[in-house]
């Protein structure tokens, strides 16, 4: 197997406070597993997110796109998959998977697209971006 495409991953443990009144997960919070998982995984690159913004460089969402396929209750684990690949120098997507715990029951499938900026909202080229495709 190629190691450049396995994915990052992250375990969020689901707390009680993100269910919504039927007891799932709120659909909002899956972006605050979606984006904490993207933030471990430019860490787990030796990319430091606040590092990159005070470099004058802001990542922000252009778009996000979200399948929901299971609900998350409460106190389950949430095991989220990232893949990072280049679309051009000022754009990257991210697509992430979210599963039940270790098993392969998807809860839900999303495609971010990030687009790297300047103070001044220009497209900005981050010196060290390749260090998100690289092993």
């Amino acid at each position: 197997m190629n190691m450049d495409n396995l994915p990052h991953t992250t375990l969020i443990e689901v707390r009680d406070y993100e269910c919504d009144m039927q007891g799932i997960v709120n659909n909002a919070v899956y972006q605050n597993y979606l984006e904490h998982a993207r933030h471990t995984f430019i860490k787990d690159k030796d990319l430091n997110f606040a590092d990159i913004t005070k470099d004058g460089i802001h990542l922000v969402v252009m778009r996000a796109e979200i399948d929901y396929k299971r609900p998350l209750k409460s106190g389950m684990i949430a095991r989220v998959e990232s893949h990072c690949e280049p679309i051009s120098k000022f754009k990257t997507k991210f697509t992430q998977s979210i599963y039940i715990g270790e098993t392969t029951q998807l809860s839900a499938h999303a495609i971010f697209i990030i687009a790297s900026i300047s103070d001044n909202g220009r497209p900005a080229v981050y010196k060290d971006i390749n260090k998100l495709f690289s092993l």
